[in-house]
Protein backbone atom coordinates (compact mmCIF):
# COMPACT_ATOMS: atom_id res chain seq x y z
CA UNK A 1 0.00 0.00 0.00
CA UNK A 2 0.85 3.46 -0.43
CA UNK A 3 0.55 6.43 1.34
CA UNK A 4 -2.94 7.97 2.09
CA UNK A 5 -4.33 3.89 2.01
CA UNK A 6 -3.92 4.24 -1.61
CA UNK A 7 -2.75 0.69 -3.83
CA UNK A 8 0.47 1.39 -4.65
CA UNK A 9 1.10 2.23 -7.72
CA UNK A 10 4.08 1.65 -10.52
CA UNK A 11 5.15 4.23 -12.86
CA UNK A 12 7.43 4.04 -15.84
CA UNK A 13 8.88 7.03 -16.93
CA UNK A 14 10.17 7.29 -20.73
CA UNK A 15 12.28 9.77 -21.73
CA UNK A 16 14.16 10.68 -24.60
CA UNK A 17 18.00 10.29 -24.36
CA UNK A 18 19.25 14.04 -24.13
CA UNK A 19 20.08 15.83 -20.95
CA UNK A 20 17.75 18.26 -20.90
CA UNK A 21 14.83 15.69 -20.79
CA UNK A 22 16.45 13.10 -18.38
CA UNK A 23 16.98 15.44 -15.71
CA UNK A 24 13.69 16.51 -15.27
CA UNK A 25 12.53 12.94 -15.05
CA UNK A 26 14.83 11.65 -13.21
CA UNK A 27 14.03 14.19 -10.53
CA UNK A 28 10.31 13.54 -10.71
CA UNK A 29 10.89 9.70 -10.14
CA UNK A 30 12.21 10.56 -6.55
CA UNK A 31 9.71 12.80 -6.37
CA UNK A 32 7.14 10.22 -7.26
CA UNK A 33 8.75 7.55 -5.08
CA UNK A 34 9.73 9.66 -2.16
CA UNK A 35 6.33 11.47 -1.49
CA UNK A 36 3.40 9.09 -2.79
CA UNK A 37 5.53 5.87 -2.07
CA UNK A 38 4.98 4.65 -5.20
CA UNK A 39 6.95 2.12 -7.08
CA UNK A 40 9.24 3.66 -10.32
CA UNK A 41 11.24 2.73 -12.52
CA UNK A 42 12.51 4.52 -15.61
CA UNK A 43 13.53 3.97 -19.29
CA UNK A 44 15.88 6.10 -21.46
CA UNK A 45 17.27 4.96 -24.17
CA UNK A 46 20.82 2.36 -24.15
CA UNK A 47 23.01 5.36 -24.69
CA UNK A 48 22.26 7.51 -22.38
CA UNK A 49 21.61 4.54 -19.89
CA UNK A 50 25.49 3.95 -20.32
CA UNK A 51 26.55 7.13 -20.32
CA UNK A 52 24.72 7.43 -16.61
CA UNK A 53 25.71 4.20 -15.49
CA UNK A 54 29.07 3.10 -16.85
CA UNK A 55 29.90 0.72 -14.34
CA UNK A 56 26.83 -1.36 -15.29
CA UNK A 57 27.90 -4.77 -16.32
CA UNK A 58 26.09 -4.73 -19.45
CA UNK A 59 24.59 -2.04 -21.51
CA UNK A 60 21.28 -3.07 -21.06
CA UNK A 61 21.40 -4.08 -17.28
CA UNK A 62 18.90 -3.46 -14.91
CA UNK A 63 19.84 -0.69 -12.53
CA UNK A 64 18.79 0.39 -8.63
CA UNK A 65 19.27 3.37 -7.99
CA UNK A 66 17.81 3.77 -4.32
CA UNK A 67 14.12 4.00 -4.71
CA UNK A 68 14.51 4.04 -8.61
CA UNK A 69 14.88 1.39 -11.01
CA UNK A 70 16.41 2.60 -14.40
CA UNK A 71 15.93 -0.10 -17.52
CA UNK A 72 16.97 1.30 -21.17
CA UNK A 73 14.85 0.81 -24.00
CA UNK A 74 16.37 0.47 -27.51
CA UNK A 75 16.56 2.97 -30.07
CA UNK A 76 18.43 1.31 -32.80
CA UNK A 77 21.30 3.71 -31.93
CA UNK A 78 22.79 2.30 -28.98
CA UNK A 79 26.12 4.17 -29.08
CA UNK A 80 24.38 7.61 -29.56
CA UNK A 81 22.95 9.50 -32.26
CA UNK A 82 26.16 11.22 -34.00
CA UNK A 83 24.67 14.57 -35.43
CA UNK A 84 26.30 15.57 -38.49
CA UNK A 85 26.31 12.12 -39.37
CA UNK A 86 23.57 9.84 -38.81
CA UNK A 87 19.97 10.77 -40.80
CA UNK A 88 17.74 12.81 -38.52
CA UNK A 89 14.92 11.85 -40.42
CA UNK A 90 15.99 8.07 -40.22
CA UNK A 91 16.71 8.12 -36.44
CA UNK A 92 13.15 9.47 -36.44
CA UNK A 93 11.39 6.63 -37.76
CA UNK A 94 13.98 4.06 -36.07
CA UNK A 95 13.30 5.05 -32.77
CA UNK A 96 9.22 4.88 -32.89
CA UNK A 97 10.22 1.06 -34.16
CA UNK A 98 13.14 -0.23 -32.07
CA UNK A 99 11.54 2.08 -28.94
CA UNK A 100 7.92 0.86 -29.02
CA UNK A 101 9.47 -3.21 -29.58
CA UNK A 102 11.73 -2.98 -26.55
CA UNK A 103 9.45 -0.93 -24.17
CA UNK A 104 7.02 -3.60 -24.75
CA UNK A 105 9.70 -6.07 -23.82
CA UNK A 106 10.61 -4.06 -20.83
CA UNK A 107 6.72 -4.12 -19.45
CA UNK A 108 5.92 -7.61 -20.23
CA UNK A 109 9.50 -8.41 -18.41
CA UNK A 110 8.57 -6.40 -15.15
CA UNK A 111 4.67 -7.72 -15.08
CA UNK A 112 6.41 -11.12 -14.69
CA UNK A 113 8.42 -10.41 -12.11
CA UNK A 114 4.97 -9.20 -10.50
CA UNK A 115 5.93 -5.95 -11.02
CA UNK A 116 3.41 -4.73 -13.22
CA UNK A 117 3.28 -1.21 -14.62
CA UNK A 118 0.21 1.01 -13.84
CA UNK A 119 0.96 3.61 -15.87
CA UNK A 120 3.50 4.83 -18.61
CA UNK A 121 5.03 8.70 -18.02
CA UNK A 122 6.14 9.85 -21.24
CA UNK A 123 8.60 13.51 -22.26
CA UNK A 124 8.26 15.03 -25.57
CA UNK A 125 9.51 13.49 -28.72
CA UNK A 126 8.09 9.95 -27.99
CA UNK A 127 4.12 9.80 -28.59
CA UNK A 128 4.71 6.29 -29.43
CA UNK A 129 4.88 5.15 -25.70
CA UNK A 130 1.36 6.01 -25.72
CA UNK A 131 0.20 3.13 -27.89
CA UNK A 132 3.28 1.03 -26.20
CA UNK A 133 0.96 1.57 -22.85
CA UNK A 134 -2.60 1.40 -24.66
CA UNK A 135 -1.23 -2.21 -26.33
CA UNK A 136 -0.36 -3.19 -22.57
CA UNK A 137 -4.06 -2.03 -20.84
CA UNK A 138 -1.99 0.47 -19.54
CA UNK A 139 -3.10 4.30 -18.56
CA UNK A 140 -0.03 7.01 -19.92
CA UNK A 141 0.05 10.95 -19.05
CA UNK A 142 2.15 13.54 -20.75
CA UNK A 143 5.42 14.52 -18.57
CA UNK A 144 5.71 18.51 -20.31
CA UNK A 145 8.97 19.70 -19.33
CA UNK A 146 8.72 22.77 -20.65
CA UNK A 147 6.78 25.90 -19.24
CA UNK A 148 2.31 26.14 -19.97
CA UNK A 149 3.03 28.91 -21.76
CA UNK A 150 5.15 26.91 -24.12
CA UNK A 151 2.40 23.83 -24.36
CA UNK A 152 -0.51 26.86 -24.95
CA UNK A 153 1.46 27.88 -27.69
CA UNK A 154 1.95 24.16 -29.32
CA UNK A 155 -1.76 23.48 -28.72
CA UNK A 156 -3.09 26.96 -30.15
CA UNK A 157 -0.64 26.16 -33.36
CA UNK A 158 -2.41 22.57 -33.65
CA UNK A 159 -5.50 24.19 -32.95
CA UNK A 160 -6.54 26.48 -36.06
CA UNK A 161 -3.95 28.63 -35.37
CA UNK A 162 -0.86 27.40 -38.06
CA UNK A 163 -1.75 30.29 -40.74
CA UNK A 164 -1.72 32.70 -38.19
CA UNK A 165 1.97 32.41 -37.48
CA UNK A 166 3.43 31.15 -40.34
CA UNK A 167 2.14 33.95 -42.29
CA UNK A 168 4.03 36.04 -40.08
CA UNK A 169 6.72 33.62 -39.52
CA UNK A 170 9.56 35.34 -41.74
CA UNK A 171 9.09 38.59 -39.70
CA UNK A 172 10.43 38.51 -36.34
CA UNK A 173 8.24 41.99 -35.13
CA UNK A 174 4.61 41.24 -35.55
CA UNK A 175 2.60 40.58 -32.60
CA UNK A 176 0.39 37.37 -32.79
CA UNK A 177 -2.64 36.97 -30.28
CA UNK A 178 -3.09 33.29 -29.19
CA UNK A 179 -6.40 32.70 -26.76
CA UNK A 180 -5.62 33.29 -22.65
CA UNK A 181 -1.98 34.79 -23.98
CA UNK A 182 -0.15 37.66 -23.85
CA UNK A 183 0.41 39.43 -26.92
CA UNK A 184 3.69 37.58 -27.95
CA UNK A 185 6.70 38.21 -31.34
CA UNK A 186 6.85 36.04 -33.62
CA UNK A 187 10.55 35.79 -32.08
CA UNK A 188 8.71 34.37 -29.05
CA UNK A 189 7.54 31.46 -30.34
CA UNK A 190 8.88 28.42 -30.23
CA UNK A 191 11.31 27.83 -33.26
CA UNK A 192 10.08 24.57 -34.85
CA UNK A 193 6.52 27.15 -34.70
CA UNK A 194 8.01 29.44 -37.31
CA UNK A 195 10.86 27.93 -38.70
CA UNK A 196 10.23 28.88 -42.58
CA UNK A 197 13.11 26.43 -44.06
CA UNK A 198 12.83 22.70 -45.80
CA UNK A 199 14.89 21.76 -42.86
CA UNK A 200 13.74 17.80 -42.38
CA UNK A 201 14.92 18.20 -38.31
CA UNK A 202 12.62 20.77 -37.88
CA UNK A 203 10.27 19.34 -39.73
CA UNK A 204 10.75 15.97 -37.95
CA UNK A 205 10.38 17.46 -34.47
CA UNK A 206 7.51 19.41 -35.19
CA UNK A 207 5.57 16.52 -36.52
CA UNK A 208 6.76 14.54 -33.14
CA UNK A 209 5.16 17.60 -31.55
CA UNK A 210 1.69 17.08 -33.63
CA UNK A 211 2.30 13.55 -32.60
CA UNK A 212 1.78 14.27 -29.16
CA UNK A 213 -0.91 16.76 -29.07
CA UNK A 214 -2.99 14.20 -31.59
CA UNK A 215 -2.80 11.93 -28.42
CA UNK A 216 -3.77 14.61 -26.01
CA UNK A 217 -7.33 15.24 -28.47
CA UNK A 218 -7.79 11.28 -27.82
CA UNK A 219 -9.79 10.40 -25.02
CA UNK A 220 -8.67 8.19 -21.93
CA UNK A 221 -11.59 4.97 -21.99
CA UNK A 222 -14.02 8.54 -22.30
CA UNK A 223 -12.00 10.33 -19.98
CA UNK A 224 -9.95 13.46 -20.54
CA UNK A 225 -6.12 12.87 -21.33
CA UNK A 226 -3.70 13.83 -18.37
CA UNK A 227 -0.55 15.83 -18.40
CA UNK A 228 2.22 16.53 -15.60
CA UNK A 229 3.72 20.11 -16.21
CA UNK A 230 6.61 20.94 -14.59
CA UNK A 231 5.54 24.71 -13.84
CA UNK A 232 3.84 25.87 -10.38
CA UNK A 233 0.81 27.69 -9.86
CA UNK A 234 1.76 31.25 -8.36
CA UNK A 235 4.31 31.02 -11.67
CA UNK A 236 1.79 30.45 -14.81
CA UNK A 237 -1.69 30.27 -13.05
CA UNK A 238 -3.04 32.15 -15.80
CA UNK A 239 -2.17 30.12 -18.50
CA UNK A 240 -2.94 26.70 -16.21
CA UNK A 241 -6.60 27.22 -16.09
CA UNK A 242 -7.73 27.62 -19.53
CA UNK A 243 -5.68 24.45 -19.90
CA UNK A 244 -7.55 22.64 -17.56
CA UNK A 245 -10.78 23.62 -19.12
CA UNK A 246 -9.41 21.28 -21.72
CA UNK A 247 -7.95 18.28 -20.57
CA UNK A 248 -6.10 16.97 -16.82
CA UNK A 249 -3.41 19.18 -15.47
CA UNK A 250 -0.89 18.92 -12.44
CA UNK A 251 1.66 21.74 -12.04
CA UNK A 252 4.04 19.73 -10.10
CA UNK A 253 7.28 21.96 -10.78
CA UNK A 254 9.60 23.52 -10.23
CA UNK A 255 11.23 19.87 -10.40
CA UNK A 256 14.63 20.88 -9.06
CA UNK A 257 16.13 18.24 -6.54
CA UNK A 258 16.14 19.57 -3.15
CA UNK A 259 20.00 18.13 -2.35
CA UNK A 260 22.31 19.08 -4.92
CA UNK A 261 22.49 15.88 -7.12
CA UNK A 262 25.94 14.38 -8.33
CA UNK A 263 27.09 11.80 -11.05
CA UNK A 264 23.52 12.77 -12.77
CA UNK A 265 24.94 14.21 -16.31
CA UNK A 266 25.69 13.05 -19.12
CA UNK A 267 28.63 14.44 -19.53
CA UNK A 268 32.00 14.35 -17.13
CA UNK A 269 32.12 17.02 -14.53
CA UNK A 270 35.51 19.04 -15.33
CA UNK A 271 38.33 18.32 -12.94
CA UNK A 272 39.49 21.97 -11.88
CA UNK A 273 38.20 22.87 -8.52
CA UNK A 274 35.78 25.64 -9.43
CA UNK A 275 33.38 25.65 -6.28
CA UNK A 276 37.18 26.53 -4.61
CA UNK A 277 37.71 29.39 -7.35
CA UNK A 278 34.15 30.85 -5.79
CA UNK A 279 34.63 30.50 -2.83
CA UNK A 280 37.31 33.44 -3.46
CA UNK A 281 34.87 36.05 -5.13
CA UNK A 282 33.02 38.60 -3.31
CA UNK A 283 29.08 37.93 -3.21
CA UNK A 284 26.87 38.34 -6.36
CA UNK A 285 30.14 39.04 -8.15
CA UNK A 286 30.98 36.26 -10.57
CA UNK A 287 29.45 36.16 -13.67
CA UNK A 288 28.42 32.56 -14.96
CA UNK A 289 27.85 31.40 -18.66
CA UNK A 290 26.00 28.77 -19.81
CA UNK A 291 24.11 27.57 -23.03
CA UNK A 292 23.28 23.83 -22.45
CA UNK A 293 24.05 20.51 -23.15
CA UNK A 294 23.03 21.10 -27.18
CA UNK A 295 23.22 24.27 -28.50
CA UNK A 296 26.37 24.76 -30.03
CA UNK A 297 28.47 27.81 -29.55
CA UNK A 298 30.79 28.84 -33.05
CA UNK A 299 33.62 30.69 -32.73
CA UNK A 300 32.61 34.14 -33.61
CA UNK A 301 30.45 33.79 -30.87
CA UNK A 302 32.80 32.22 -28.61
CA UNK A 303 35.28 35.43 -29.64
CA UNK A 304 32.15 37.93 -28.66
CA UNK A 305 32.42 36.24 -24.90
CA UNK A 306 35.67 36.33 -24.41
CA UNK A 307 35.81 40.57 -25.24
CA UNK A 308 32.25 41.24 -23.71
CA UNK A 309 33.80 39.17 -20.33
CA UNK A 310 36.79 40.72 -20.30
CA UNK A 311 35.43 44.42 -21.24
CA UNK A 312 32.87 44.10 -18.27
CA UNK A 313 35.59 43.72 -15.96
CA UNK A 314 33.73 41.05 -13.90
CA UNK A 315 35.11 37.71 -12.91
CA UNK A 316 33.36 34.49 -14.91
CA UNK A 317 32.74 31.34 -14.78
CA UNK A 318 32.03 29.59 -17.89
CA UNK A 319 31.01 26.41 -19.45
CA UNK A 320 32.41 25.58 -23.17
CA UNK A 321 31.88 22.26 -23.70
CA UNK A 322 34.78 20.36 -25.60
CA UNK A 323 33.03 19.76 -28.27
CA UNK A 324 32.47 23.59 -29.01
CA UNK A 325 36.50 23.84 -28.85
CA UNK A 326 38.14 24.52 -32.10
CA UNK A 327 41.67 24.35 -32.68
CA UNK A 328 43.88 27.59 -31.77
CA UNK A 329 41.16 29.36 -29.82
CA UNK A 330 42.87 30.58 -26.97
CA UNK A 331 40.43 31.20 -23.76
CA UNK A 332 42.09 33.71 -21.16
CA UNK A 333 42.11 31.91 -18.00
CA UNK A 334 43.38 33.34 -14.60
CA UNK A 335 42.12 34.87 -11.20
CA UNK A 336 39.27 36.84 -12.88
CA UNK A 337 38.30 33.91 -15.26
CA UNK A 338 37.74 30.35 -15.12
CA UNK A 339 36.63 28.39 -18.46
CA UNK A 340 35.37 24.48 -17.58
CA UNK A 341 34.32 21.82 -20.02
CA UNK A 342 31.06 20.94 -17.38
CA UNK A 343 30.00 21.18 -14.22
CA UNK A 344 27.39 21.14 -11.28
CA UNK A 345 25.01 23.49 -12.35
CA UNK A 346 23.01 23.58 -9.61
CA UNK A 347 25.50 23.72 -7.36
CA UNK A 348 27.26 26.66 -8.86
CA UNK A 349 23.66 28.31 -8.63
CA UNK A 350 23.63 28.07 -5.30
CA UNK A 351 27.03 29.56 -4.44
CA UNK A 352 26.98 33.21 -3.03
CA UNK A 353 29.01 34.41 -5.21
CA UNK A 354 27.27 33.97 -8.20
CA UNK A 355 25.44 37.26 -9.06
CA UNK A 356 24.56 36.81 -12.47
CA UNK A 357 23.38 33.54 -15.20
CA UNK A 358 24.30 34.26 -18.64
CA UNK A 359 21.82 31.67 -20.29
CA UNK A 360 20.22 30.18 -23.41
CA UNK A 361 16.63 29.91 -21.36
CA UNK A 362 16.48 25.96 -21.34
CA UNK A 363 13.50 25.18 -19.18
CA UNK A 364 15.57 23.13 -16.75
CA UNK A 365 18.24 26.04 -16.53
CA UNK A 366 15.15 28.88 -16.07
CA UNK A 367 13.98 26.99 -12.69
CA UNK A 368 17.35 26.40 -11.51
CA UNK A 369 18.25 29.70 -11.49
CA UNK A 370 14.81 30.62 -10.36
CA UNK A 371 15.18 28.74 -7.64
CA UNK A 372 18.77 29.71 -6.56
CA UNK A 373 17.28 33.41 -7.07
CA UNK A 374 20.15 34.56 -9.95
CA UNK A 375 19.10 37.11 -12.40
CA UNK A 376 19.30 36.88 -16.57
CA UNK A 377 21.00 37.64 -19.21
CA UNK A 378 18.75 35.63 -21.75
CA UNK A 379 20.58 34.30 -24.95
CA UNK A 380 17.94 32.04 -26.45
CA UNK A 381 19.17 29.72 -29.33
CA UNK A 382 15.89 27.34 -30.25
CA UNK A 383 13.10 25.58 -29.42
CA UNK A 384 11.21 26.87 -26.03
CA UNK A 385 14.28 29.14 -25.30
CA UNK A 386 13.02 31.68 -26.54
CA UNK A 387 9.57 32.02 -25.05
CA UNK A 388 11.30 31.27 -21.85
CA UNK A 389 13.59 34.04 -22.17
CA UNK A 390 10.14 36.22 -22.64
CA UNK A 391 9.28 35.07 -19.69
CA UNK A 392 12.03 35.91 -18.05
CA UNK A 393 12.50 39.01 -19.10
CA UNK A 394 8.65 40.87 -19.81
CA UNK A 395 6.41 38.29 -17.53
CA UNK A 396 8.72 37.79 -14.03
CA UNK A 397 11.56 40.41 -14.59
CA UNK A 398 14.14 38.57 -13.56
CA UNK A 399 16.57 39.54 -16.16
CA UNK A 400 16.85 41.08 -19.38
CA UNK A 401 17.44 39.70 -22.98
CA UNK A 402 19.69 40.26 -24.73
CA UNK A 403 19.86 41.50 -28.75
CA UNK A 404 21.60 39.17 -31.09
CA UNK A 405 22.71 40.74 -34.99
CA UNK A 406 21.72 39.73 -38.28
CA UNK A 407 23.96 36.31 -37.82
CA UNK A 408 22.28 35.26 -34.51
CA UNK A 409 25.59 36.49 -32.57
CA UNK A 410 25.33 38.08 -29.19
CA UNK A 411 27.95 41.14 -30.07
CA UNK A 412 30.22 41.60 -26.62
CA UNK A 413 29.00 45.24 -26.54
CA UNK A 414 25.69 43.85 -26.02
CA UNK A 415 26.93 41.47 -23.51
CA UNK A 416 28.95 44.21 -21.54
CA UNK A 417 25.72 46.15 -21.48
CA UNK A 418 22.99 43.95 -20.65
CA UNK A 419 25.65 42.63 -17.39
CA UNK A 420 25.55 46.14 -16.21
CA UNK A 421 21.79 46.27 -16.09
CA UNK A 422 21.55 43.30 -14.21
CA UNK A 423 24.27 43.50 -12.01
CA UNK A 424 24.82 47.08 -11.67
CA UNK A 425 23.99 49.87 -8.96
CA UNK A 426 21.01 51.37 -11.15
CA UNK A 427 17.30 51.11 -10.69
CA UNK A 428 16.95 48.36 -13.13
CA UNK A 429 19.60 45.92 -11.41
CA UNK A 430 17.78 46.55 -8.32
CA UNK A 431 14.33 45.97 -8.89
CA UNK A 432 15.84 43.08 -10.92
CA UNK A 433 16.91 41.70 -7.90
CA UNK A 434 14.03 42.30 -5.83
CA UNK A 435 11.77 39.93 -8.29
CA UNK A 436 14.97 37.56 -8.52
CA UNK A 437 14.43 37.40 -4.68
CA UNK A 438 10.29 37.13 -4.72
CA UNK A 439 10.05 34.64 -7.32
CA UNK A 440 12.98 32.55 -5.12
CA UNK A 441 10.36 32.38 -2.47
CA UNK A 442 7.02 31.26 -4.37
CA UNK A 443 9.23 28.74 -5.67
CA UNK A 444 10.44 27.24 -2.22
CA UNK A 445 6.26 27.81 -1.07
CA UNK A 446 5.36 25.68 -4.13
CA UNK A 447 7.54 22.17 -2.77
CA UNK A 448 6.98 22.58 0.45
CA UNK A 449 4.69 20.38 2.60
CA UNK A 450 1.08 20.70 1.80
CA UNK A 451 2.20 22.83 -1.00
CA UNK A 452 0.36 23.49 -4.28
CA UNK A 453 2.59 21.08 -5.99
CA UNK A 454 2.78 18.45 -3.65
CA UNK A 455 -1.40 18.40 -3.84
CA UNK A 456 -1.33 18.12 -7.44
CA UNK A 457 0.64 15.69 -7.44
CA UNK A 458 -1.78 13.80 -4.93
CA UNK A 459 -4.27 14.55 -7.08
CA UNK A 460 -2.63 12.77 -9.88
CA UNK A 461 -1.59 10.11 -8.20
CA UNK A 462 -6.08 9.66 -7.41
CA UNK A 463 -6.74 10.13 -10.75
CA UNK A 464 -4.43 7.16 -11.80
CA UNK A 465 -5.86 4.94 -8.98
CA UNK A 466 -9.65 6.28 -9.76
CA UNK A 467 -8.77 4.90 -13.52
CA UNK A 468 -6.79 1.76 -12.82
CA UNK A 469 -10.35 0.36 -11.22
Amino acid sequence: MGLHGQEQQHFLLVSYPAQGHINPVRHIAVRLASVTGACVTVSTAVSGHRILFPSAAGPDQEVNDGAVSYIPFSDGYDDGFKEGVDDSSRYASQIVINGSRTLSAILDRLEARGRRVTCVLYTLLLPWAVDVAHQHGIRSALYWIQPATVFACYYHYFHGYDKLITTHAEDRVPVVSLPDLPPLRIRDLPTFLTATSEDHYSKSILDNFRAVFDKLDQEDDGRRPMVLMNTFDSLEGDVLRPIKDKMEVFAIGPVVPKEIPTGSDLFKQDEKDYMKWLDTKPARSVVYVSFGSLSAVKRPQIEEIILGLKESGRPYLWVLRNDCREEGLELEEGDDGMVVSWCNQLQVLSHASVGCFVTHCGWNSTLETLTCGVPTVGVPQWSDQRTNAWLMDEILGMGVRAEVNEEGVLPAAELRRCLEVVMGEGEGGEGIRKKVEMWKEKAREAVGEGSSSERNLWAFLGEISARCN
